[in-house]
């Protein structure tokens, strides 16, 4: 899939996994849509953290990821492309669980939770980048965007751990 159209509003009115995958609207900025997701996970949580339980993020956490692979499975296929940058749904759901680990924490340490987050997303550094190749489809999409949760998470608890 070599495919380089961009998807637009009426892309993404067209389905409503176009909706979901395109993260809410936010993957139509013209500029990092991977960080507007992230940043639109970090508002969501934010919002949603005083209503929501434990358990209850656990829950929307696996949707979240279950849901993404079928909307950015579906949104990929419509636009053509392994891993469209404007499919963001990625971003969002990772830091969720970044957030639900991190959290309660100063705005500091979810800034530095942000940065590294998106620096492992964009950097992929190993494994990120082999499984990035071996797993296709929405799933990829998905699961190379938890990996960079995990590698933030083990960051972060290292951090913590020394000071």
């Amino acid at each position: 899939m070599t495919s380089k159209k961009r998807p637009t509003l009426r892309f993404l009115r067209a389905h409503p996994l176009h909706w979901i995958a395109l993260g809410l609207g936010s993957g139509l900025f013209p500029w990092m849509p991977g960080t507007v997701g992230a940043l639109l996970g970090w508002l969501s949580f934010v919002l949603l953290e005083r209503i929501l339980a434990p358990a209850h993020w656990i829950a929307l956490i696996i949707a979240g990821f279950g849901i993404g692979v079928i909307a950015c499975g579906a949104a990929a296929r419509a636009l053509g492309v392994h891993d469209p940058a404007a499919a963001n749904w990625d971003e969002v759901v990772a830091f969720w669980l970044v957030l639900f680990f991190v959290m309660p924490a100063s705005f500091a340490m979810q800034c530095a939770a942000f940065a590294l987050f998106r620096l492992f997303d964009i950097v992929k550094p190993p494994p990120i980048r082999f499984f990035e190749r071996r797993f296709t489809g929405g799933f990829g999409i998905m699961f190379d965007d938890l990996i960079a949760a995990f590698y933030t998470l083990f960051v972060m608890a290292f951090w913590k751990s020394i000071h």
